[in-house]
């Protein structure tokens, strides 16, 4: 059963005992969804598909096209979250 990325899972057991397999594979560009208890808890992905640093040039064009923060939406968040602290049972 591949995942949503379709990347094979693998079961922590898998990973146990094909490790050889597996690590040959993802040196080789594979990746891997790690599951256990049938959740997936992670990825193996290979690093070499991956950049070390993002150019300042590049960071810059994401910085102007990431949605900006609402600070109310962020004050209703802080606001929902401290509600929940006053339940805790442990404060009493």
């Amino acid at each position: 059963m591949g995942g949503m990325t379709g990347q094979p899972e693998i079961t922590q057991r898998d990973l146990r005992t094909r490790s050889k397999e597996i690590m040959d594979a993802v040196q080789c560009g594979q990746s891997f969804t790690v599951t256990r208890d049938g959740h997936r808890i992670g990825e193996l992905i290979p690093l070499r598909r991956r950049r070390r640093f993002v150019p300042r040039a590049e960071f810059a064009a994401m910085s102007r096209t990431a949605p900006d923060i609402s600070v109310d939406a962020f004050r209703a968040d802080q606001d929902a979250t401290s509600d929940q602290q006053l339940d805790d049972p442990y404060a009493r």
